[in-house]
Order: structure tokens, then C-alpha cells, then sequence
């Protein structure tokens, strides 16, 4: 039964591609198509028949098999095209894609043969959509696509996982790893702005810049708050960029060191709870559902600050544990307030590495906590330097309550 029931999942990948390629070419009149569901559902029987033969004869029968229902595939394609003129091989390749497919179903991998179905007929179904994607991409924009996976799939792979420098504090793999990280992540921004409009487009840009860097997305928001008058949109933007941010410190805490994650959880929840509503009630309050503004699309793909975060990594890395090694406790907490001036995702990261083992937990996550109540301090401080009073004496305030309400479940946690 075993063979019949591999030559059924065959026959059942070409039924599936055959429906698409049927529905899609329903219009063209009988004798006039390469191949319909019936011939794609004989296709995919014929790649798993040849694999049994194969399987008795020898595997070069499946090679030669191939190869001639590829000469049978491209003569009927010159013949359809020369007709019809048209020139498209989308159904000429699926056939070949479907007797692989049928092939793989008999040899033994029935999960990848129904998987690719599977995948071969969305992509199939997608042809207007992603036709239509094409037509609305920008040169820049695909460039910086291109440039995302060059980083990712090209470099990082190549990178050696293992510590170098002072104390072996420096991965190269995980260094670049976060690079790449936050580079995708502003790249993702960047197109759920473009899809979301101008009125959502600030609100958006600080959840997904909060999830990169929030203090470079409020230095952006204190920036549009001094040339414009969108003050409640603005706040409630900045709030939201800061509530992004302790929820992401959880998450690094809980990949690198899960053990540390109930101790940092509540004050971290805490702030992004009261970060949250407050952006939340101001984004619906009437004021900001009546304001309106442009916001100017950048660059999709962003490498600099991505570089220059993977330095600042690399530094505190290395200063993380010369402050550990030097002064002890005392040196972790004043290093963690001077990383949160500047980010916290190098310091969390660092002291999550080090917590448990070099560190304890207990002052590994009151330096975390520390380090992210600076740096929502300094977002204070940026709204009020950059954007002025009419956006400060709203911001300011709630920033400060965020902060209050940390240190308060930090200490009825007993971590303080």
C-alpha cells in the first residue's frame, strides 16, 4: 500500500497546481491551453511512476525521463506561443515543477513534494498582486531590498561564532546578527508607513522605530514636533515609542538569559502598560483625531545607524565586563546609567549575558531597569531641548510617571 499511497500524494500535487493553472486559464478555449488540471494531476502521476522505475533501474532512468518531458514541455510551448503569441513560461515551468514534485512524493520526501504544492500554487494565485507590487516599487526601494539580504543571507552566514578581543567579549556573529536585526526592522517600517498613509504614518513610525531604537526615533519626533503643530499625534507617538521599548528589552532578556525574565518582568510590564494607555488616550483623544500632516518617506534601507549601533555593542560588551572585573557591582550600575544615555539594547544584552554566572540576577536587573529609566529620562529631555514647551509640558510629564511606576514595582518586587 505504501507505493500506492506515495503515487496518490503525487497525483494529488498535480490536482493542486492543475486547479490554479485551470482557474487561471478557464478563458482560453478547449485545445488552446498547454495543460489543465487533468494533464497537470497525469504529470504529477508521471514524475512519481518514473521514480518507482527509477527506484528498480536505476536513478539515471528518472534523469533521462526528465529530460524528455522537458522536450515535450518546450515543443508544446512553441507551438501554443506561435499561435497565441504568447510568450509567458509560467505553465511550461509549472508542469516541470509539478513532475518534480511528483517525483519527490515517491522518493520519500512527502512532506517537502506536498509542502511545495502548496507553495508553488500560491505563488501561481499571486500574479496580480505581486504584478502590482512591482509597479509601485521604487528604485530605492529595491535596492534596498537587495541590500537587506545582502547583509543577511550573504555576510552574516560567513561570520565566526566565537569571542575575540579583551576577555573574548566580542562575537562577530552576534554583533552582526543585531545589525541585521535592526536594519530589518526599520525596513519593515518603512513599508507600513508607505501602505498606512500620512494620518497613521507618525504613529507607526514610533512602534516600528521604538522596536530599533527609540531614542533615535524620539530625537526624529522631537525634530517634526519643532517644524509642526501635530502636538497630541507627537506625544502620543513618543509614548509609544518608549512603551515599544520595555517590552523589547523583555525579549531580549528572555533570549539570552531566561532565567532573568521574571525578575525584570513587572517593572518592565509595568512601564508598558502606563506608556501604552497614555499614548493610547491621547491617539483617540479629539485633538489629535483632528490634526493632519505630511510625513516624508526616508531611505527604506538605513545601514549607518544599524553600524553605528553594533559599535556601540561592541563597546559595552567589552566595558560591561573591564566594569565587572574592576569595580564590581558598583561599576555594572554606573555603567548602565551612563549606556542608558545613549541605549539600552547593548547594556540589557551584555548584562543578560553576564547575569547567573560572572553576575548576579539581582544586579543584573536593577541595572537593566536602570539603564532603561535613564534612557526614558533623556527622552524627556530631548522633547523639551528640540521640540519646545507646547510639546514638553505634554510629554514630560507622562515620561516621568512611566519612569515613577518602574522604580515602584521594581521595589515591591524585592529586586530593588
Amino acid at each position: 500500500m505504501e507505493p500506492l499511497l506515495h503515487l496518490g500524494l503525487a497525483l494529488a500535487v498535480g490536482l493542486l497546481i492543475g486547479l490554479e493553472r485551470g482557474w487561471h486559464e478557464r478563458g482560453a478555449a478547449e485545445g488552446m491551453r498547454i495543460a489543465g488540471i487533468r494533464t497537470f494531476a497525469l504529470i504529477g502521476l508521471l514524475g512519481g511512476l518514473w521514480t518507482l522505475l527509477a527506484d528498480r533501474f536505476g536513478v539515471l532512468l528518472l534523469g533521462f525521463a526528465f529530460a524528455a518531458f522537458a522536450a515535450l514541455v518546450i515543443i508544446a510551448y512553441v507551438r501554443s506561443s506561435t499561435v497565441d503569441r504568447d510568450y509567458g513560461t509560467t505553465t511550461a515551468v509549472a508542469a516541470l515543477v509539478t513532475f518534480a514534485l511528483g517525483a519527490l512524493a515517491v522518493a520519500g520526501h512527502q512532506a517537502v513534494a506536498a509542502a511545495g504544492a502548496v507553495v508553488a500554487a500560491t505563488l501561481l494565485s499571486l500574479k496580480p498582486l505581486l504584478h502590482g507590487w512591482i509597479s509601485r516599487l521604487q528604485a530605492k526601494e529595491l535596492f534596498g531590498t537587495l541590500k537587506l539580504l545582502l547583509i543577511s543571507v550573504v555576510v552574516l552566514p560567513v561570520l565566526p561564532n566565537r569571542g575575540y578581543g579583551p576577555w573574548h567579549a566580542l562575537n562577530p556573529y552576534e554583533l552582526w546578527w543585531f545589525v541585521v536585526l535592526i536594519a530589518a526592522i526599520s525596513f519593515a517600517g518603512y513599508f507600513a508607513i508607505k501602505l498606512a498613509g500620512a494620518r497613521a504614518g507618525i504613529m507607526l513610525t514610533a512602534l516600528f522605530g521604538g522596536m530599533a531604537s527609540s531614542t533615535a526615533t524620539t530625537l526624529n519626533l522631537a525634530r517634526l514636533g519643532h517644524r509642526t503643530n501635530l502636538y497630541a499625534v507627537l506625544t502620543a507617538a513618543v509614548l509609544a515609542t518608549a512603551g515599544t521599548m520595555f517590552p523589547r528589552i523583555l525579549l531580549e532578556v528572555a533570549v539570552v538569559n531566561h532565567r532573568l525574565v521574571p525578575t525584570v518582568a513587572a517593572p518592565l510590564l509595568a512601564m508598558t502598560v502606563l506608556a501604552y494607555a497614555l499614548s493610547l488616550w491621547l491617539w483617540r483623544h479629539p485633538a489629535a483625531r483632528s490634526e493632519s500632516g505630511e510625513l516624508e518617506l526616508a531611505n527604506p534601507f538605513e545601514l549607518l545607524p544599524a553600524l553605528k549601533f553594533g559599535a556601540l555593542l561592541a563597546a559595552i560588551m567589552i566595558l560591561a565586563e573591564a566594569a565587572r572585573l574592576w569595580w564590581g557591582d558598583a561599576g555594572v550600575y554606573l555603567l548602565a546609567g551612563v549606556s542608558g544615555l545613549a541605549d539600552v539594547d547593548a547594556i540589557t544584552l551584555s548584562l543578560a549575558r553576564l547575569a547567573g554566572g560572572q553576575l548576579s540576577d539581582h544586579v543584573a536587573a536593577q541595572a537593566i531597569v536602570l539603564a532603561a529609566g535613564v534612557n526614558t529620562l533623556i527622552k524627556a529631555v530631548l522633547v523639551a531641548v528640540i521640540a519646545g514647551r507646547r510639546l514638553a509640558v505634554r510629554t514630560v510629564p507622562a515620561l516621568a510617571a512611566v519612569i515613577v511606576v518602574g522604580a515602584a514595582a521594581l521595589w515591591w518586587t524585592g529586586a530593588g
